[in-house]
């Protein structure tokens, strides 16, 4: 719809990966997966950045076909000792005059995985949330919000990624499964043309994200540019 010009122009890109499962000191508690998500000697530098961060930020991206220029943007650690951040937020640019807004926290609490994406154009906004993965709300400007399900569109992007009949839920581990795609690309021994495979050039896009993130971050907030 966005590559259609169904919402139009895009104006607003919202994006939130919100968790509350580090909402308490659980690393010093024998949890395995804290212990490494929090020592920046195994995760890196950033930590709810890093971790939830980054797949806001590629939801955005892949979904608006826009990376931003400039960010401003504050990274937070809330609990005490901790020795990477659990909280970020940042403030987009994009070089077509589009702004947006990412907030990531895995300090939430009574949040679960709650990925959500809205997205706003001069015609139609879009809102996605990844708790509910079969359905799309779609509402045009003066008009009714529209419910999408997954089955019910008959566009060639939408029959490509689809595997059961519409009504029985497609779950996460049917997500990761979706290996026809690269099954193809390793057969013909190329990747051009297809977008549905993430590339080296997404990985370095992401480091790109996160690096400009805490650079602003130690600059009290100012708008850096994503280079």
């Amino acid at each position: 719809m966005v590559r259609r010009g169904v919402l139009g122009d895009i104006r607003v890109v919202q994006v939130e990966y919100a968790q509350d499962w580090l909402s308490l000191p659980v690393e010093t508690q024998a949890n395995r997966q804290a212990v490494w998500h929090t020592d920046p000697a195994l995760a890196g530098p950033a930590g709810c950045l890093g971790d939830i961060g980054t797949h806001a930020y590629q939801l955005a991206e892949y979904v608006t076909g826009m990376r931003p220029s400039e960010l401003a943007a504050e990274v937070t650690t809330f609990v005490p000792n901790r020795r990477v951040d659990d909280h970020v937020q940042a403030m987009l640019r994009y070089a077509g005059g589009a702004r947006g807004m990412l907030w990531a926290s895995q300090v939430a609490a009574g949040e679960e995985n709650a990925l959500r994406l809205r997205v706003f154009g001069t015609k139609a906004g879009i809102a996605f949330d990844q708790q509910k993965p079969n359905e799309l709300w779609l509402t045009p400007i003066g008009g009714a919000s529209e419910r999408i399900t997954r089955g019910r569109v008959q566009s060639p992007e939408a029959l490509h990624a689809i595997r059961v009949p519409p009504g029985h839920p497609e779950g996460y581990l049917e997500a990761v499964a979706q290996v026809t795609d690269a099954a193809a690309c390793i057969a013909s021994g190329t990747t051009q043309g297809d977008d549905w495979l993430t590339t080296v050039e997404d990985g370095v896009a992401g480091l790109r994200f996160v690096d400009a993130v805490l650079r602003s971050s130690r600059k009290n907030g100012e708008w850096v540019t994503l280079d």
